[in-house]
């Protein structure tokens, strides 16, 4: 891993593939910045997603991994706060492109199918992915004039 970033990790129950990727992140220098039941109490998925979001689209956080049972609950509620761009991801090869050609800059993970091991590597290729792939940049941009069209705020809170 390169850089050092602050990274919010949030999960809606206390879980230990949630518990694991958070002390991977600290065991190699990233600040972590645990929220929902990473953190404390179990949260509704929809208010850990928007709580870390936030933190995201307002460049609290350099970027975020959050967690629920299959990870699509916190993705979709993710997804509707501007700036942000979370996707869903099992693997490490996923996690790399959802970086590299969509400009993600949310990181949402499975509990129920998704090994602590397997989640620490994921959330290093996320990591690890930091350049957007210039061949996709338009396609970025057009997605950003989606965004606009439907009155979503833009720009994405990782690339601009």
């Amino acid at each position: 891993m390169e850089r050092r970033k602050r990274v919010a990790v949030g999960s809606d129950t206390r879980h230990a593939t949630a518990d694991a990727v958070a002390a991977h992140l600290e065991a190699n220098g990233h600040a972590v910045l645990r929220c929902g039941a990473a953190g404390g109490d179990d949260t509704p998925w929809p208010d850990v997603a928007e709580e870390v979001a936030r933190l995201v689209a307002s460049r609290g956080v350099d970027t975020a991994v959050l967690c629920c049972w299959t990870g699509t609950g916190v993705t979709i509620a993710a997804n509707k706060v501007p700036g942000v761009r979370a996707a869903l991801c099992a693997d490490a090869d996923t996690a790399r492109g959802a970086r590299r050609w969509n400009d993600a800059n949310v990181l949402t993970i499975g509990l129920a199918n998704t090994e602590p091991s397997a989640a620490t590597g994921i959330v290093d290729a996320w990591l690890d992915t930091d350049d957007v792939d210039p061949d996709e940049v338009r396609n970025i941009e057009r997605v950003a004039e989606l965004e606009h069209r439907y009155g979503v705020q833009q720009p994405s809170a990782r690339s601009r």
